[in-house]
């Protein structure tokens, strides 16, 4: 391999070992248990790369069964804190779990309603810990990136973790082929859905 080769190589192997590393607790199993038992939708909500993490994760719960948004903690502060409402689930993702708007956004959404908070983050002293029913923990992550700073491997984990939720939860709803086929009815993925048989 060449130089560049190993550094690719290197790159992608610490986001593979970071995400290798995720401590699977009874979290899991509480958190997957509260987005199973919603009685509303799940609002998605970070900012910065974790938000946009916390919209992919909004998207594949809708197109698998579970009804979800995501709402920009920016955007909460001026009128979409309004969308949630009773017996939703909120999952917060907040790598540092400071984040002021993240934790805004859960402080005062207490006072609306009485939502179930999910937190996912990685920093083992935070005040996102104390505002959150279940904390994933995504475990201490050490950033690839030469200055140590560009959040790839802590992104990593973090659409991960979401990507296990989605998944372990739609298997446990019995969402089929054809569930997906009528929410997600268009493209590759939605002709494929219609047209195989399922297993």
């Amino acid at each position: 391999m060449t130089e560049l080769q190993n550094r690719i190589r290197r790159i992608l192997d610490a986001e593979a070992a970071a995400i290798a590393a995720v401590e699977v607790t009874d979290a899991y199993e509480a958190a997957l248990e509260a987005l199973h038992r919603c009685r509303g939708k799940v609002v998605t909500t970070g900012i910065g790369k974790a938000g946009y993490v916390a919209q992919k994760f909004s998207a594949v719960l809708c197109s698998t069964g579970t009804p979800a948004v995501f709402v920009h903690p920016a955007e909460a502060a001026h009128g979409d804190l309004g969308l949630i409402a009773h017996g939703d689930v909120i999952v917060a993702f907040s790598t540092s779990g400071k984040t002021r708007e993240v934790l805004e956004l859960i402080e005062l959404s207490r006072h609306l309603t009485d939502a179930m908070v999910i937190g996912i983050t990685s920093h083992p002293e935070t005040t996102l810990r104390q505002l959150c029913d279940i904390v994933l923990d995504m475990g201490v992550i050490r950033e690839p990136c030469p200055l140590e700073l560009t959040p790839s491997a802590s992104m990593a984990v973090m659409a991960a973790i979401g990507d296990a939720l989605a998944l372990v939860l739609m298997e446990e709803k019995g969402i089929t082929r054809r569930d997906y086929g009528l929410r997600h009815h268009g493209g590759y993925l939605g002709h494929k859905a219609r047209t195989e048989n399922e297993e």
